[in-house]
């Protein structure tokens, strides 16, 4: 049974903030990036608007990461939207400025987004004065929560097969074309090993990670202490799912979203859902490119 968690709607609200201001820094950081081997006169222009974008969506973070109290947040507010509306507003001139700015991936984004969440967790639970023991319950029996863990990403990897495979039926069936995954898709396109290594470091290291905290460790067990268990399961799986982006994986990542809360709810320790959801972008990652090798052949 899952034990009750130190989070509140405005907790909630904070991390929501914070998840979205770490994309935009992710997406602004991988342009910077990508922009630095560009020549020209306006290369000075571009970067100090880069720079100040960065530093704004920085400070915007740090405001949100702190604790608000009833007396100064409509201080805070102010001072999160005017750093985050100012950051924003400096890196699309920088766009603008450069033309294309950047060649940058989603995969290289969010590899930068998803490691900027958890720097953000720690900055988090530190505000909050939780140590990640009492918010995640990481020393409930962790060798049992890793072995389960294991277990289920085992026994789901053929079940989310099968249902992929379905879900790609059924859309043929209605004259609807699969996609691949924009992280399955930068994979494939990706032919520089250096490339490969980060995205493969996203995929089964960030990704789970990030991914759980969020899902499992904060929004689930917020939603279902505030009085709506059945909305925290449905509702939490279903925006799992929704937030990958793609019809054709959209049943099988629903129900392994099902399976992880429930086994988070079985041993109060996120270390089992956030090894389930490695092994499984692990075995996705090794069968791509095993296929690719094959098809090389």
């Amino acid at each position: 049974m899952l034990s009750e968690k130190p989070w509140n709607l405005e907790a909630i609200v904070r991390m929501l903030l914070g998840v979205f201001i770490c994309l935009c820094l992710g997406s602004v950081v991988v342009s910077g990036f990508h922009y630095a081997g560009h020549a020209g006169k306006e290369r000075l222009a571009v970067f100090a608007m880069l720079g100040a974008a960065v530093v704004l969506l920085a400070a915007a973070l740090v405001v949100v990461s702190q604790r608000w109290t009833l007396e100064g947040l409509l201080r805070r507010l102010w001072i999160m939207l005017i750093c985050l509306s100012v950051g924003l507003s400096f890196a699309g001139w920088a766009q603008k400025l450069a033309g294309h700015l950047s060649e940058a991936t989603s995969g290289e984004q969010m590899v930068v987004a998803e490691t900027a969440v958890l720097v953000f967790f720690i900055g988090f639970l530190r505000a909050h004065r939780v140590k990640w023991s009492e918010a995640f319950g990481l020393t409930n029996r962790p060798r049992q929560a890793f072995l389960w863990g294991i277990a289920l990403g085992c026994i789901f990897l053929p079940i989310g097969e099968r249902l992929q495979w379905a879900s790609g039926l059924v859309m043929t069936h209605f004259r609807m074309e699969p996609h691949e995954q924009q992280a399955v898709h930068a994979l494939r396109v990706t032919n520089v090993w250096t490339g490969r290594v980060l995205l493969g470091v996203l995929a089964i290291l960030l990704a789970p990670a990030a991914e759980e905290l969020l899902f499992r460790g904060m929004f689930y067990p917020a939603i279902k202490q505030a009085g709506y268990p059945r909305l925290a399961i449905w509702g939490v799986s279903l925006l799992f799912a929704c937030i990958h982006f793609n019809l054709a994986t959209f049943v099988p990542l629903f129900v392994l979203a099902l399976l992880l809360t429930a086994l988070y709810e079985r041993t109060d320790n996120l270390l089992a859902p956030i090894t389930a959801h490695a092994l499984f972008n692990t075995f996705n990652f090794v069968q791509l490119y095993l296929l690719e090798w094959q098809l090389g052949k």
